[in-house]
């Protein structure tokens, strides 16, 4: 687009209200309104001057301020969402097929909605990454929208400005002074002493004092951009690693988050306190019955030699042993892994007895493993028994199914078919704790003889190398803070005219009130012209006097 030549020669980029040089209105509505809107200076932006194609279209969508809170609100409440049930961190769950019983179990449909919509992993989520990309993208555009030109104008603006710039101020007066070299000596003099850096041109004085503040918020974007870089930076892998792990004694699994290491539970461990400890809460220790004194898992932590193909497990090379204890991580290659919580006495196998009901002779005994049960048990003697169906939290029947809660063996249920000798064709018996049950009279039946149990460690695993840009961003936004709100930039112009007058305004981006209480001392000792507020009650103010400190 072509450029806005001003009567004083200078050409300005389409779009500018104000000539960057003298300050003369370039259009209409400026010509017409009593004060300019000086938040940019009257510079162009380009989200005001481009809007034909896409690129123009997309840059004035992400520039606007009421897209960007949009944005922001849309954040706030998907983060509230997610803060309705608990996130995937604190389930104790190792599965797809666990987090998604859990939630429908404990809260019913709107769990199983909630699952089923993602927000259970909300912050890690796609489409959660995408809403922080458009808060990013908003804040850079904008900024860049309204810093560059406001920098471009308050690097070019010039001492002498023209009378119609002047008066549009909102602090504007204008009127003879008995000696205008006296009084315009007087005020340069004063406004250095109240710490303005004054220039002079041609009968003109510009004083102008925290400039930088102007930059307090556009520091702020750019503490917020940093801050959301580091978000971002958590989906890549390597940088961010917040995993769950529940690890049952004796086994030994890969660590989730930590490619090629593996640990093994070799003992969970809790003390509780008891009356003999000499404690200060007796009282809730009769009301609770026990509280946790400590508990710890003794690990042995492994990883793949140099040379292991991906998921290789057969030849793990020993690191370490140690205890995690709560407060007190494993420590290895940047990865911290915590004690979070645990489970007592899990099931872990269940032995049994087949027996002739008539005779109660055992034909065998066989032992089924909760975890990975096999299909058949052979007790010789040509008797065997099938496993045809395995419910491990049995919860029911449902819809005329029998089902099971979740894949935890809370409570077991079994399907058996028995096979012997006399009955080659089998009998079926479902049998579950404290309660069996036979389509029809089986000669055979099952009993349940022992149990055995082991103890479940929550651990959690954590890896943070964005810390640092978060820690970044934050004190980058509190310097942006400070910036903006202790101190304002503030200018004071003075001009000599014709006829012994001189021309008086100013500007401050806020604290107008401190700004005249300057005006006022100025005005007093170099005998300047009465000011006018037009924002004020009274339009006219009078002379003021008093010490500034």
């Amino acid at each position: 687009m072509s450029k806005i030549k001003c009567q004083c020669g200078h050409e300005n980029p389409f779009g500018t209200v104000l000539c960057e040089r003298c300050g003369r209105p370039q259009t209409e509505e400026a010509k017409k309104s009593e004060t300019v809107d000086m938040r940019y200076e009257g510079s162009a932006r380009r989200s005001q001057t481009y809007k034909r194609t896409i690129v123009d279209k997309v840059w004035n969508f992400f520039s606007s301020v009421k897209i960007g809170i949009s944005i922001i609100l849309a954040v706030l409440i998907t983060s509230a969402l997610g803060t309705l049930f608990p996130q995937k961190l604190y389930v104790p769950a190792g599965t797809d097929a666990e987090y998604a019983a859990y939630y429908e179990h404990l809260y019913g449909v709107v769990g199983k909605l909630y699952y089923n919509l993602g927000f259970y992993d909300m912050y890690n989520s796609w489409w959660f990454t995408i809403l922080v990309g458009m808060l990013g993208t908003s804040i850079i555009i904008a900024s860049i929208d309204r810093v560059i030109p406001l920098y471009k104008s308050l690097k070019k603006q010039r001492t002498k400005r023209h009378p119609s710039f002047m008066k549009r101020q909102r602090i504007y007066g204008i009127g003879e002074v008995s000696n205008p070299d006296e009084s315009f000596k007087k005020a340069e003099e004063k406004l250095k002493e109240l710490k303005y850096n004054v220039k002079i041109e041609d009968g003109a004085i510009l004083a102008e004092k925290n400039r930088f503040s102007r930059w307090g918020p556009y520091i702020n974007h750019v503490g917020l951009i940093t801050f959301l870089f580091g978000i971002l930076l958590r989906g890549i892998p390597g940088f961010y690693v917040d995993e769950t792990m529940w690890l049952r004694e004796g086994d030994t699994l890969a660590i989730p988050g930590a490619p090629g290491y593996y640990i093994e539970n070799k003992e969970f461990i809790l003390e509780n306190y008891s009356n003999e400890d000499n404690v200060v809460f007796e009282t809730a220790l009769d009301r609770v019955g026990t509280i946790a004194k400590n508990y710890q898992t003794d690990v042995s932590l492994y990883k793949n030699p140099e040379d292991a193909l991906p998921g290789q497990s057969d030849n793990l090379e020993f690191v370490k042993d140690e205890s995690i204890i709560v407060n007190h991580p494993l420590k290895f290659d940047g990865y911290n892994i915590f004690q979070m919580d645990y489970r007592l006495d899990e099931l872990k196998a269940m032995k049994f007895q087949l027996t002739e009901k008539a005779t109660n002779e055992s034909l065998g005994e066989f032992t089924v493993d909760l975890i990975s049960p096999e299909d058949e048990y052979d007790l010789g003697n040509g008797s065997k028994v099938l496993l045809r169906d395995y419910y491990p939290d049995y919860g029911g029947i449902e819809d005329g199914e029998l089902i099971s809660k979740s894949p935890i063996p809370n409570n077991p249920a079994f399907i058996f078919k028995l096979i012997t000798p006399n009955t080659p064709e089998g009998e079926m018996s479902f049998v579950a704790i404290k309660q069996t049950l036979e389509t029809e009279e089986n000669d055979y039946k099952v009993n349940f003889l022992s149990a055995e149990t082991r103890d479940i460690s929550g651990l959690t695993i954590r890896k943070d190398r964005t810390l640092y840009v978060l820690l970044l961003g934050g004190i980058i936004f509190m310097i942006g803070v400070s910036m903006g709100s202790y101190w304002n930039h503030r200018r004071i112009w003075v001009q000599k005219s014709a006829n012994n007058e001189m021309l008086l305004a100013s500007h401050t981006n806020k604290n107008w009130y401190y700004l005249k209480k300057e005006m006022n001392i100025v005005k007093e000792y170099a005998e300047l012209p009465t000011y006018n507020d037009r924002e004020d009650t009274e339009s006219v103010l009078e002379n003021q006097e008093g010490d500034f400190k």
